[in-house]
């Protein structure tokens, strides 16, 4: 049996360094064996179908394949659809309301606990928001996640520790449902 996924790929192609062209990661992935690969945007999103492992040992085996290729590590998180159409469904907030660059999804690794983030007095960011969801946060920022002091806390490494965390916003979220349907 296939299943169609979406792989997250952390902190590649920002600043002009960390460079992976996606028609290298297309090839790359191809060569693993996935079949149905796209890629989206330029900022480390690509979808494609397997019909060996799970989340964990794809999203592994693609951090390796990419170490080999291009001389770095990238961490990397694999979802499948079912999982990327559940956070949007599971949306604590009015997603349909707001601007997209309003709101955004951090996808970890591992699930995640709220004493993980006992250390952020909410009420000292407001309007801003953030939510625990099944191994996601979503965050809130009206003014965008550039001017987000909530943001800011959230990736602070104590509070990462121990998961690989990514975040996209909400028009990415969206459109990787687009794309890992069928």
């Amino acid at each position: 049996m296939t299943t169609r996924y979406a792989a997250l790929l952390r902190g590649i192609n920002v600043g002009g360094s960390r460079k992976v062209p996606m028609a290298e990661l297309r090839a790359l992935m191809e060569g693993l064996g996935h079949e149905g690969v796209r890629t989206h945007l330029q900022s480390g999103q690509a979808v494609f179908t397997s019909g060996h492992g799970d989340e964990e040992s794809l999203a592994a085996e693609l951090a390796g394949a990419l170490e080999r290729h291009f001389g770095f590590g990238v961490d990397v998180i694999v979802r499948d659809h079912a999982y990327v159409r559940a956070v949007v469904d599971h949306c604590p907030f009015p997603a349909g309301a707001l601007e997209p660059k309003q709101l955004h999804v951090t996808y970890f690794s591992a699930p995640v606990t709220p004493e993980r983030f006992a250390e952020i007095d909410p009420a000292a960011h407001l309007p801003e928001e953030f939510r625990l969801g099944d191994r996601v946060l979503y965050l809130y920022a009206p003014d965008g996640l550039g001017r987000s002091r909530l943001a800011e806390h959230l990736a602070r490494p104590r509070i990462n520790k121990g998961v690989v965390a990514t975040t996209r916003n909400w028009n990415t979220v969206t459109k990787l449902v687009e794309l890992t349907e069928g």
